[in-house]
């Protein structure tokens, strides 16, 4: 079946007031592909002031916590973002699986708490470089979608992005036959423990060092759907080609 393309951009912890002009260019630029979904998921604080800036941009978060509300001291909760207006949210990135220490179950209990205020989830999943190079980067994988997959969700709100640890601003990325395979055995995990349905319907983005010079390439390897974009999505000049790329392919 044919599945939209999804591009989003993860600025991490980058980006001061100054920089909403470039998120302006960006959401700008992506109205002339909109064949393609576009999405920016700055830092918590400037997510009201960028939908405030680009009305009707989908703008999301990178991170939340599992919990409603409570004693948690720096953490945002799911119906904090759809209450300034959030639309997505990211979940299970490496850097907080690796920085934070959070366990499959952590990332399940938070895109279960994302899901049911309302935001669209991406779920991030990934292998370090000793388990690639070992040869079990694709059963690390599928057990991190074993152990962090809701048991109940809207297919349509749900997407998995697959980025490999080692290539994650590294300028490093895996063959595109490498990529290939592993979103297809991710598509075939899916289908198994959500249904075929659903399996056919979600999207599976690849991150890590995704860039205009390799990017229609990525896109165009089967079962890979669009990119979790990290560095290259902070300026209009380096993202808008990837979005192109992938309006070329959809």
């Amino acid at each position: 079946m044919t599945r939209r393309k999804y591009v989003v951009g993860n600025w991490k912890m980058n980006g001061l007031t100054s920089a909403l002009n470039e998120a302006q260019a960006i959401f700008a630029a992506a109205k002339e592909h909109p064949s393609v979904d576009v999405a920016l998921c700055p830092p918590f604080t400037l997510i009201g002031p960028m939908i405030a800036a680009a009305p009707g941009a989908a703008v999301g978060g990178q991170d939340c916590h599992s919990a409603a509300s409570g004693a948690y001291t720096g953490s945002v909760a799911a119906s904090m973002l759809t209450d300034i207006g959030a639309r997505l949210v990211i979940v299970g990135h490496s850097e907080r699986r690796e920085g934070f220490d959070e366990s499959d179950a952590d990332v399940k209990a938070k895109a279960e708490a994302a899901l049911a205020a309302g935001l669209s989830v991406i779920l991030c999943v990934g292998e370090p470089r000793e388990v690639r190079e070992s040869g079990g980067a694709i059963d690390y994988v599928l057990a991190q979608i074993a152990g962090s997959l809701p048991d109940e969700f809207d297919s349509t709100k749900l997407a998995i992005a697959y980025e490999p640890i080692w290539a994650i601003g590294t300028g490093l990325v895996p063959t595109v036959e490498d990529v290939a395979a592993m979103h297809g055995a991710i598509r075939a995990k899916l289908s198994d423990q959500a249904g075929s349905a659903a399996g056919q319907v979600m999207r599976i983005l690849y991150g890590g060092s995704v860039n205009a010079e390799n990017a229609e390439e990525l896109l165009g390897a089967g079962d890979v759907d669009g990119a979790l974009v990290g560095g290259a999505s902070l300026t209009a000049a380096k993202f808008v080609p990837i979005v192109a790329a992938g309006a070329k392919l959809g």
